[in-house]
């Protein structure tokens, strides 16, 4: 009977979409390390899709510093 039901699961188009996946639990949550310094850990990002400036800028490149939180935000041309 198993096989049998395994095989229908395995045909039917309906079952599949809502069928769940068999993954693995995800493990522990680990904790983010702190800087101590400022400027020591940043992160980065760039901000598209803007109306191109007199100056030919099409991009912003965002560059935030993790423990202050304080940004720089640079214009860049692309291309």
């Amino acid at each position: 009977m198993k096989k049998q039901i395994s095989e229908f699961v395995y045909a039917c188009l309906v079952c599949q979409k809502s069928k769940i996946e068999h993954q693995k639990p995800s493990g522990l949550l680990q904790p983010l390390f702190v800087p101590e310094w400022k400027w020591d850990s940043i992160s980065m990002d760039f901000v598209r899709g803007l109306p191109r400036t007199v100056k030919g800028n099409e991009l912003i490149w965002v560059i935030v510093d993790r423990l202050t939180k304080s940004a720089h935000f640079i214009a860049i041309k692309t291309g």
